[in-house]
Formats: C-alpha cells, sequence, structure tokens
C-alpha cells in the first residue's frame, strides 16, 4: 500500500487489488465520485469514527458468543482467544460479514439489491441473539451515519445487518472496499478483544498483542472477500456458532450475546 500526500491537497492515493477494481467497475460504482484509487482524508475520518468505540451503536454491550466460550471452558487463555478469533475470521461468521459487506458496498447504488443482501444476512444469524445482535448494531449504524447525509440511507431497508449497512455507507461516502472492509474486521476483532479483556481471559497488554498477530489474517480474509461473492457465503466454525446457541441459558452473564 502507497499513500502519497501534498500540503495543498487532501487526497490520500492507495494502490489496491486491481481485480477488485474490475468489480467495483462492473458493478456499475463509482459512488460519489469514488475510485478504488482515491481516498481523500474526509472519507478516512469518516471511516474513524464509524468504526471508533465511541460512535453510539453499543457494540461493546456484545460478544458474538465469546461470552459462553469462555464459560465452556473453551477459551482460558489469551492464545486460545487468538486461535478463536482466527477461526472466527476465516472461517465463521466474521466471513460472512466480511462477504456481505463486500456485496453491500458494491451495490450501494442499487435498492433492491440492499434489500435482497440485508434479508440474507438476517436470515444467516445462526442463533436469536445474533440476529438481535447484527440487527441492533446495524439499525443504529444507520442511525447514527445520518449526521453525515447522504442518499444512500434512503436506499437501506429498516432492519438490516450490521455489515450490509456498513457496506453500503462507506461506499456512498467514497471510502474504497479493500480500506473499508480492513477497518471492519479490525474494528470486530477489537471489539472481540475487549470482550476478552473484561471475561478476564488476557490483559491489556496481551490484548493488543493479539491484534498485532491478528493483522495478517485480517488483511487476508478481507482481501479474499473483497473478490468474493454471495455463492462464497458460508461457515465451518461449528463451536462458536454453539457458543452463540448456548448463550441465550446462561444464567450470569456481562453480555447480550
Amino acid at each position: 500500500m502507497a499513500i502519497t500526500g501534498t500540503t495543498m491537497a487532501t487526497a490520500i492515493t492507495i494502490t489496491t487489488d486491481p481485480r477488485v477494481d474490475g468489480k467495483q467497475a462492473s458493478a456499475g460504482l463509482p459512488i460519489n465520485g469514488m475510485s478504488e484509487t482515491s481516498f481523500d482524508t474526509r472519507a478516512l475520518l469518516r471511516l474513524m469514527a464509524w468504526l471508533s468505540p465511541a460512535f453510539p451503536i453499543g457494540g461493546f454491550a456484545w460478544s458474538g458468543g465469546l461470552e459462553r466460550a469462555v464459560a465452556d471452558g473453551l477459551v482460558k487463555t489469551a492464545d486460545d482467544l487468538r486461535g478463536w478469533l482466527e477461526t472466527v475470521l476465516a472461517h465463521g461468521s466474521l466471513w460472512n460479514d466480511a462477504v456481505l459487506f463486500s456485496e453491500a458496498w458494491r451495490q450501494a447504488g442499487n435498492e433492491a439489491a440492499l434489500h435482497d443482501v440485508s434479508a440474507l444476512g438476517l436470515a444467516l444469524a445462526g442463533s436469536a441473539e445474533r440476529f438481535n445482535e447484527t440487527l441492533s448494531l446495524g439499525k443504529a449504524f444507520a442511525t447514527a451515519a445520518a449526521a453525515w447525509p447522504h442518499p444512500v440511507l434512503e436506499r437501506l431497508p429498516g432492519d438490516l445487518p450490521f455489515p450490509v449497512a456498513v457496506g453500503a455507507v462507506a461506499a456512498g461516502h467514497g471510502v474504497p472496499l479493500s480500506q473499508a472492509l480492513a477497518a471492519y474486521l479490525h474494528a470486530a476483532v477489537s471489539q472481540a478483544v475487549s470482550a476478552g479483556i473484561r471475561l478476564s481471559v488476557a490483559g491489556q497488554a496481551q490484548g493488543v498483542a493479539i491484534l498485532a498477530a491478528l493483522e495478517g489474517r485480517v488483511e487476508e480474509v478481507s482481501r479474499r472477500a473483497a473478490q468474493a461473492g454471495l455463492d462464497d457465503l458460508g461457515t465451518s466454525a461449528v463451536q462458536a456458532e454453539i457458543a452463540a446457541l448456548r448463550h441465550e441459558t446462561q444464567h450470569s452473564r456481562l453480555f447480550r450475546s
């Protein structure tokens, strides 16, 4: 990745995978003057705001089943947490989220397609709590993102999963797919690490080390998902799915999933 800038301009030029450019062109983009190689400073600032822990969507309240995995002894140490997150990234719910994000980004100008991918994303939720999690975060994100008015918000359905909301809004505001997707996955991993720290699986220094160790995996998964289509949806992280289901009956808990 190459970043260049001048004292007079606010544009950041970022080189990206040309295969992603081809999908962008075939989908009828760009939106809002967006180019897959032009990433302006305002788009960067917006992306940072949307994926910040301070953005008011309530992400801190959810663990995606991690709390149950800890209670069941599946995740006991920082190394366990790292392995758990790596699996969820490459083969679990975060992989599906990444594919849905990518599709929503490409279809941001197509209202009917956004409604279809939203319905599919909600149907893929493997448990009631996972459904509520992605729906709650998606609706809250769309509401909060209205601080940056854009026609793409009017094309979004009232009920939509979190990755669809972020992907479509990122496209509308000119954030390139590869950067938006990597940032989304990094934020998801960061939230899970934060949950792990609160569950006493890891300390803060260990949490930072996990984030550093997973950078390569986040980059690899975001690159694959940026080139993936809906036919590539699917998970094989069975223990993670079972943990998400079992969390519904957990007696004492900190998180809503």
